[in-house]
């Protein structure tokens, strides 16, 4: 699922983050004045291909990806295959899953009988990487100014 919430192209440096998987991932840019531009979830076979297309369209000075399971190898490979080198962050991702699943219920409030649910029980009717990428975006972006 591909969400673009801007149809013009941004002048200002933007930072993409990267939650990295084995099977799927987690891509979204953001702006430095935490503007969304994009965000989704793609079979990890894509995301070469979806970064380099992303580079096209969007500033990209940036990516933060997350530092757990794959990341070390997601860093070689994103180093040696994207067609425009760009500098990569780490930073720690732990927690950010539990922080998805609260921030994807603000995105989309629950509607029907799952408005009901206490919120620890509601679970996300579709896959949330590119939520823990926003907050990825977010943690570095508080990070420097902390």
């Amino acid at each position: 699922m591909t969400n673009d919430h801007q149809e013009f192209f941004p002048t200002q440096p933007t930072i993409l983050g990267f939650d990295p998987g084995r099977d799927k991932c987690g891509i979204a840019v953001m702006g430095l004045d935490r503007q969304l531009y994009n965000h989704q979830v793609l079979p990890a076979k894509q995301v070469i291909t979806t970064i380099n297309n992303l580079q096209e369209k969007f500033p990209i000075s940036l990516i933060v990806m997350g530092d757990q399971t794959t990341a070390k190898g997601w860093q070689k490979l994103l180093q040696a295959d994207l067609l425009k080198p760009v500098n990569i962050i780490m930073v720690d991702e732990r927690y950010t899953s539990l922080e998805a699943r609260d921030r994807y219920w603000q995105m989309y409030p629950p509607q029907g009988l799952i408005k009901i649910l206490p919120p620890g029980i509601r679970t996300p009717s579709q896959p949330i990487d590119d939520i823990v990428a926003i907050l990825l975006i977010e943690r570095y972006l508080n990070g420097l100014t902390s």
